[in-house]
């Protein structure tokens, strides 16, 4: 049986504008420097603790805490239903499972908010598991570790398992635990990122996954 792990920011949702207006809410009340809205977008995907000392290196740990609460005092009123389900996403879910694979979200989001978002937006029927960061965002933040910790508790076979995500942090994570991965375009990465970060295969729509996983699989 093969396991398919689906990131959840830029693969199953579109969920720019609550993370950026987080972000925005998190800068002003820090008294922190704008930036870019490029440099906005490239906080989805990654954890949030790695983008603001990224962004915001002469932050202290206390700082760095208080910008993460100002960031989650946002979302958790505000930004975390401000997301859009991709266009043919839940329909290639249902083909995926029609398929007999076992379908998991790995996220880096803290996990008691994936949690909420897929009671909200009703896509417990998609998975067999939900598995993300720590409440903390501290100790189990990266995918890697985040996927490590979703095939433990899954009790799946790396060789039998593919990481989906379109961010080089969702290739990564496949890659440091032996697991293939699918690249996909049409959230907030692009090919050149998800090649260097090994992705395994690439495709561009929804409806193109579960070809790209039987290129992968057999």
């Amino acid at each position: 049986m093969t396991d398919l792990f689906f990131d959840f920011d830029g693969t199953i949702a579109d969920s720019e504008i609550g993370i950026v207006k987080s972000i925005k809410y998190s800068v002003s009340k820090m008294g922190l420097p704008e930036l870019s809205a490029d440099q906005y977008r490239k906080f989805i995907g990654p954890a949030l603790i790695t983008s603001i000392k990224k962004y915001y290196p002469q932050l202290s740990a206390e700082d760095v805490t208080r910008a993460l609460q100002y960031y989650q005092e946002y979302y958790h009123s505000e930004g975390i239903f401000q997301l859009t389900i991709y266009p043919g996403i839940l329909a290639e879910l249902t083909a995926l499972n029609d398929a007999g694979y076992t379908l998991h979200i790995a996220s880096a989001k803290p996990e008691p908010m994936i949690n909420e978002i897929s009671k909200h937006f009703e896509l417990g029927q998609y998975f067999a598991g939900e598995f993300g960061a720590t409440s903390d965002e501290r100790t189990r933040v990266t995918k890697t570790a985040v996927l490590k910790y979703a095939l433990e508790k899954a009790n799946a076979n790396p060789q039998q398992s593919v990481m989906i995500g379109d961010r080089d942090t969702d290739m990564l994570g496949g890659y440091h635990n032996q697991v293939k991965t699918l690249g996909v375009t049409y959230g907030f990465g692009d090919v050149p990122e998800l090649i260097g970060a090994h992705a395994s295969e690439i495709v561009d729509k929804p409806e193109q996954i579960q070809a790209g996983v039987s290129r992968l699989v057999g």
